[in-house]
């Protein structure tokens, strides 16, 4: 199979080929080979090749929805036996995991061939791709610029052309904004479909799920109907839909009530192509016949960007306790997550149970919403993707927190309240470029980022529909209207096509 025919088939249809014995498993194999080879010197998204083992996948009998389907696993929270999930980070890419978790497992058992690892930011924590160990990921689109983040690696990867599928996740926005960053669909399943056991209960207070990204939206509801389901253990489980969500996603979704807003719910600026992209998006749905009203749900920004930072800080400080139990010391770390460890050391339990109580405000602000709106539609970033560049700290401060944390400084002050100006700024910064996808993290619901946009530079840039608990059927519906409408699986950079 030659390159351009494998780009232009997606995983599903690839499956097909497969389980007609029209291909062989092998032949796709070495064809995602092939393009690693050409790509990833340039992308840099695949940080664990794992060539060995997926030929010997290869000779094995593959059946299932997703046969002989070469697939990439994000370098977090999807553990492969014997290999570590480092998570971009050089103290957990030394320990190997003990077994597979269920996400891999349900890809193994839907007959996936598991090619390699994607790159990651250290512990995923942000919305650009950058971890220290390995290096920066490059947008497909161009180069000089930011993939997007967590899941940038298995974007960057899907965009180019590499495979048709990587895993990912979304505790922030995670599978979103790399989608929308890289011209891709991304859909962030609701709190508890997705099982991330069994070395974790729930990731980030539940915040966090697992999906992948993909060009095609059929291959979204086909990850999601093999993916999705609890194990036993999980500490949450979600009914299951009535019917497949391949076959839900097939289904007219009848005309909508959307509410839209293009303002940031932290009042930083909006870059205009954020704000085009949803006023084209309005129009379309609209010539579809839905109901689209200027309406946004009744909750404080600032105060949900600051559960989700304290949120941050907990947990990462938790990791970081957690790997000094295992001999590992905080200098192995970044620069950045050593800050949020010590921000995280300084915060008492009181205030990080007060904080986490907060959430249910913004629940239940949302669940009025959706008593009067079916989707709320927002800009999936404030701005398109961003150069490298303009992710990195400033030197200036670089070198000012380097020397407050070796000298036990920041860890005081910020116990005495003195660094919450400099808290309030980093968030403010952080959030400036992606302010509007920890809504649905905190309230643990189903958001998808659609490709409808591209810039008069030809950078992608998606937006965001967000759905009730549970209703991903209901958007995977409105995407594959959209899709029919608005094609975008034909749009592909450069590199890929040459």
């Amino acid at each position: 199979m030659s390159p351009q025919e494998f780009i232009n088939k997606d995983a599903t249809e690839l499956a097909r080929l497969v389980n007609n014995r029209e291909v062989e498993p092998s032949e796709l194999l070495a064809t995602a080979i092939a393009q690693y080879s050409r790509l990833n010197p340039q992308l840099n998204a695949v940080c664990q090749p794992m060539f060995d083992i997926a030929r010997q996948r290869t000779q094995q009998t593959l059946q299932g929805p997703l046969a002989g389907v070469p697939v990439l696993i994000k370098d977090a929270i999807q553990d492969f036996a014997g290999l570590p999930t480092g998570s971009g980070s050089k103290v957990f890419s030394r320990i190997p995991a003990k077994r597979h978790s269920h996400i891999v497992q349900r890809l193994l058992d839907a007959g996936a061939v598991i090619v390699g690892k994607t790159n990651t930011p250290e512990l995923a924590l942000k919305g650009v791709t950058d971890p220290e160990l390995f290096g920066s990921t490059h947008n497909p689109w161009n180069t000089a610029h930011t993939p997007g983040g967590s899941s940038g690696g298995s974007a960057a990867a899907v965009a180019a052309g590499m495979v048709p599928m990587a895993g990912a996740n979304d505790g922030g926005g995670s599978i979103r904004i790399p989608a929308a960053c890289c011209g891709l669909f991304g859909l962030r399943p609701s709190r508890g479909r997705v099982s991330v056991g069994p070395a974790l209960a729930e990731v980030w207070e539940g915040a966090s799920s697992d999906g992948v990204v993909c060009r095609t939206v059929r291959d979204s509801a086909l990850a999601l109907d093999i993916l999705s389901g609890a194990n036993p253990g999980d500490p949450f489980t979600i009914p299951p839909p009535p019917s497949t969500f391949v076959e839900l996603a097939r289904r007219d979704p009848g005309a909508l009530r959307i509410g839209f807003s293009t303002r940031s719910p932290v009042d930083t600026p909006v870059h205009p192509d954020a704000i085009q992209a949803v006023e084209d998006a309005v129009a379309l749905l609209r010539s579809l016949g839905h109901e689209v009203v200027e309406a946004e749900p009744d909750y404080d920004g600032g105060a949900l960007a600051q559960c989700y930072l304290n949120m941050y800080f907990g947990q990462v400080a938790a990791t970081l306790d957690e790997a000094r139990s295992m001999g590992a010391r905080d200098e192995e770390f970044e620069l950045l997550t050593r800050t949020l460890a010590a921000f995280g050391r300084s915060m008492h339990s009181g205030q990080y149970i007060r904080s986490h109580r907060e959430w249910n405000q913004f629940s239940h602000a949302l669940g009025a919403f959706y008593q009067q709106h079916d989707l709320y539609l927002t800009p999936a970033l404030a701005h398109p993707p961003i150069r490298h560049e303009q992710a990195r700290l400033p030197a200036k401060q670089s070198r000012t927190l380097e020397w407050m944390l070796n000298t036990g400084l920041l860890p005081l002050l910020a116990r005495w309240g003195a660094m919450d100006g400099m808290i309030a700024d980093m968030a403010s910064k952080n959030l400036t470029y992606v302010p509007y996808t920890q809504l649905a993290n905190l309230t643990g619901t189903p958001a998808m980022s659609v490709p409808l946009y591209w810039t008069a530079k030809g950078l992608p840039l998606g937006v965001q529909f967000c759905g009730p608990s549970g209703s991903e059927a209901l958007l995977l519906q409105l995407a594959s209207q959209l899709e029919q409408a608005q094609p975008w699986a034909h749009r592909w950079p450069d590199m890929a096509t040459a």
